[in-house]
């Protein structure tokens, strides 16, 4: 995973990114691989940490970067 140690979240955006990252997880076909949520992850903690807060927008951006369209 890509060095994310100076980053800090509040418990909420903490929230936020967890519920992003599941429903993300959620939509991959099966079987889903480690390296997918990997991906998605760091997607996500980079996109949060660049100031986005919205769940919607941080699954997208992280399936959109794996090529896979939102369900």
């Amino acid at each position: 995973m890509k060095d994310f140690s100076n980053a800090s979240f509040p418990p909420e955006t903490i929230a936020i990114m967890k519920a992003a990252l599941d429903t993300a997880v959620a939509s991959l076909p099966d079987p889903v691989s480690s390296s997918h949520v990997q991906a998605i992850a760091e997607t996500i903690l980079r996109t949060a940490k660049d100031g986005e807060r919205d769940p919607v927008i941080l699954q997208r951006m992280a399936l959109i970067e794996l090529g896979i369209s939102a369900r």
